[in-house]
This record gives C-alpha cells, sequence and structure tokens, in this order.
C-alpha cells in the first residue's frame, strides 16, 4: 500500500470512529441528562448547564479528529 493510500485510509479510519464515538457520547449524556431532569424537575437548570458544558467538550474530541484527519489527508 502506498503513503498516500495509507494516508486517506487513516485519516477516514479516525474520523470515522472518531465521529462514532461523538455521537455515543453526546447521546448517553443526552439520555442520563432526560432522566435526570425527570427524576428532579428542581434541578432542570443545573442539570441542563452540565450537560450543555459536557456536550462542548465531547465535540471538541471530534473537531481534534477532524483536524488530524485533514492534516492526513493534505500531507499525503
Amino acid at each position: 500500500m502506498d503513503p498516500r493510500t495509507a494516508a486517506y485510509l487513516a485519516a477516514g479510519l479516525g474520523m470515522g470512529i472518531a465521529a462514532l464515538g461523538t455521537a455515543l457520547g453526546v447521546g448517553w449524556l443526552s439520555s442520563k441528562a432526560l432522566e435526570g431532569m425527570a427524576r428532579q424537575p428542581e434541578a432542570t437548570n443545573n442539570i441542563r448547564t452540565s450537560m450543555i458544558l459536557a456536550i462542548a467538550f465531547v465535540e471538541a474530541i471530534a473537531l481534534y479528529a477532524l483536524v488530524v484527519a485533514l492534516i492526513l489527508a493534505t500531507k499525503a
């Protein structure tokens, strides 16, 4: 396998795995936040704020993976 093909494959697989992990993380966070809101409605604002902050951190992982994938794809 030539280096260009390997770089494209690594970029695609890396971004795909990162996107899958991010989707699972956001889904799990949202599920648990909604469960917490249903159990304690008075804490809804605190739970929502924490959920949004956590989702932002999880989404940052996908952005880092995108940057690495673009670097891999353009350096090949």
